[in-house]
């Protein structure tokens, strides 16, 4: 047997449904509210003298990363890339640290040879 869970979005303003959540932070502390777009629109009106007069101290956030993307942590495979780029730089004679950021000179020289 299948199910098939809906989740619905309710204002939290006037309990319509909303279409969309709006987040805001005052005074250190961020909030999340789930708006119609109407009560979206009041919002923002009336929030739009302050923003205009306010500087931005920060940017949005980043979404969640995409499915099919690089994770920036590295995998058993790129450990070993790494370690044999490091093995390859020190047989050409050039200096590579143990640990940390390869050079991209190196990491493309290594890339040319191959």
């Amino acid at each position: 047997m299948a199910q098939k869970v809906t989740v619905q979005l309710v204002d939290d303003v006037d309990g319509t449904p909303a279409d969309t959540t709006v987040e805001f932070a005052l005074d250190g502390v961020s909030y999340a509210i789930d708006l119609s777009a109407d009560n979206a629109a009041k919002l923002r009106d009336s929030l739009a003298s302050f923003v205009a007069s306010a500087r931005k101290t920060g940017g949005r956030k980043r979404t969640a990363q995409k499915p099919g993307k690089a994770s920036s942590t590295p995998t058993a495979a790129d450990r070993e890339r790494n370690q044999a780029i490091r093995e390859w730089a020190r047989n050409q004679g050039m200096q590579v640290s143990d640990r940390g950021r390869i050079p991209a000179e190196i990491v493309e020289a290594y890339d040319n040879a191959q």
